[in-house]
């Protein structure tokens, strides 16, 4: 019964006549359908989507420019080389740099490249939520949705809290209540930023990542007058059990290079999304393999001291490198890094829930735009308080879950490039994955296994963060089966079964 629906549908199709080729001109595959057979086909919904239509007034949807777009997705994916700390003490100085430079191959490019065909074939608010249901019909399309949103529950209380974190080691009186109200009000901000829309969030977070950017540069020029060590010695700590070296630095590397696919859900607030979005991926994925790979190798050959590192190390590099002048910035780049990954992540993610209620899933008033900023104000805020009631739990609680819900994301998104190839193969897409069907192969299975790893591995481990891991994240997956059956609202007469597609 699952995955028998139309991938778009909300309400009877009612455009008229005369506007209906233009309505269809984008999707091949219904455009030589009678405009008497409409009906059967498809809903005023699904023309609004395809053809680049919603429920905002021209008037007030701004859209962005490639270069904050650019910055946007950047702050999303990567923001910063901070976080990475851990890898190089658990895997080794050489296995961390490695990871940094194979796992890419296997993972984010991959995904990035389904993300670019699928998002110039289909440019819709959603994004791989509505690919989703393209190929394998509401279920699975809603299960898309609905993972992805949870995610960004536990995305968005996580950097709230890190940044606090951050902010209390210069006020260490900012514990309990003080603490938990200062990650409120960091949420309350960057709602209002995002409330105001897409342009002002990509100027604040251009801005915070060139600060970033800069900042780690220094440190990095500065480093090169102390190499005298081998970045990659040694590849793995010595007298060391094998999980600790591969498994926790092998999900710490699925964990900088994820979420390529998430900026797809703001595709019609991009200027040109079908060519802006492929040429942001050409210069983000780079740009985050640099980020991660030039600092950690810089200091690694610098000072040498591989065993010391942890979370926050790069503070503590920067001050052995450049003083405590650059020690301090560093920690306020990292601080910021959290709340230019808060404001990207509070951006993409809420377009979820609202394209869901225009699919007739949630309620109604979650696909409400504001009228003068026309972003889905209430999706945000509902968001934002929901990222408020978390704000109270731990890093190490909130990572492991979110794991789960992200991987089955970006498993459903590489399965959906893969299976609009074989249902709608001539579907225009100015950009195609290269290689043809060997290369949709490989961007296909590679994932596929780096996420098998990534999910069976920490069972078999005795860590605390492991064991709630593999505790609670299938609970959460299987919280989405459940969501679909309360929450669906459709009527049985408003779906299109997917045959007639």
């Amino acid at each position: 019964m699952w995955g028998r629906e139309s991938p778009w549908c909300w309400k009877k199709f009612s455009y008229p006549d005369s506007q209906y080729p233009q309505a269809l001109h984008r999707v091949p595959f219904l455009a030589n359908a009678s405009p008497g057979t409409t009906g059967a086909l498809l809903t005023s919904a699904n023309a609004d989507i395809l053809s680049g239509k919603t429920n905002r007034s021209a008037r007030a949807l701004k859209k962005v420019g490639l270069f904050s777009f650019v910055f946007v997705m950047y702050s999303y994916t990567t923001a910063g080389p901070f976080g990475l700390e851990d890898m190089v003490r658990t895997s080794g100085p050489g296995m961390a740099l490695i990871y940094q430079l194979v796992i890419p191959f296997f993972w984010c490019i991959p995904i990035s490249l389904v993300a670019a065909e699928l998002t110039t074939a289909m440019p819709v608010e959603g994004g791989f939520y509505r690919w989703t249901r393209a190929a394998f019909g509401d279920f699975w399309g809603f299960l898309a949705g609905w993972w992805n949103w949870c995610a960004s529950f536990l995305l968005g209380a996580l950097y709230a809290v890190l940044f606090t974190d951050y902010l209390s080691f210069y006020f260490p009186a900012l514990t309990g209540w003080k603490h938990f109200a200062v990650a409120v009000l960091v949420i309350a901000v960057i709602s209002y930023i995002n409330v105001r829309g897409i342009r002002l969030v990509g100027r604040v977070v251009t801005v915070m990542e060139l600060a970033i950017l800069a900042v780690v540069l220094v440190m990095c020029l500065m480093s090169v007058r102390m190499w005298h060590h081998n970045p990659f010695s040694p590849v793995i700590p010595p007298h060391t059990p094998l999980f600790p070296v591969f498994g926790v630095g092998f999900a710490l590397g699925l964990w900088l290079y994820a979420g390529y696919e998430q900026v797809s859900s703001v595709a019609e607030e991009v200027e040109d999304p079908q060519r802006s979005y492929p040429r942001a991926l050409a210069w983000v994925v780079p740009l985050s393999m640099a980020t991660y790979l030039l600092p950690t190798a810089c200091a690694l050959a610098a000072l040498g001291d591989w065993q010391k590192w942890g979370t926050g190390y790069f503070s503590q590099a920067a001050t052995l490198i450049g003083g405590p002048a650059l020690g301090f910035v560093i920690t306020a780049a990292a601080g910021v890094m959290n709340l230019s990954i808060l404001n990207s992540a509070m951006l993409t993610t809420t377009r979820m829930p609202s394209a869901m209620a225009q699919d007739g899933y949630l309620s109604p008033q979650l696909a409400r735009i504001h009228p003068k900023f026309g972003t889905p104000w209430i999706s945000i805020l509902l968001s934002g308080l929901i990222y408020c009631l978390l704000a109270g739990l731990r890093v190490t609680e909130l990572i492991p879950v979110y794991i789960w819900l992200r991987v089955a994301t970006s498993v459903l998104t590489i399965l959906s490039a893969w299976r609009l190839r074989k249902t709608h193969p001539d579907l225009p897409r100015a950009f195609r994955i290269p290689c043809k069907g060997a290369g949709l192969a490989y961007l296909v299975i590679a994932p596929l296994i780096i996420s098998a790893v990534a999910l069976i591995v920490p069972m078999f481990s005795n860590a605390e963060g492991d064991r709630f891991s593999s505790r609670w994240g299938p609970v959460a997956l299987l919280l989405g089966p459940l969501a679909y059956l309360l929450f669906r609202r459709k009527k049985e007469s408003q779906l299109i079964q997917s045959r007639t597609l």
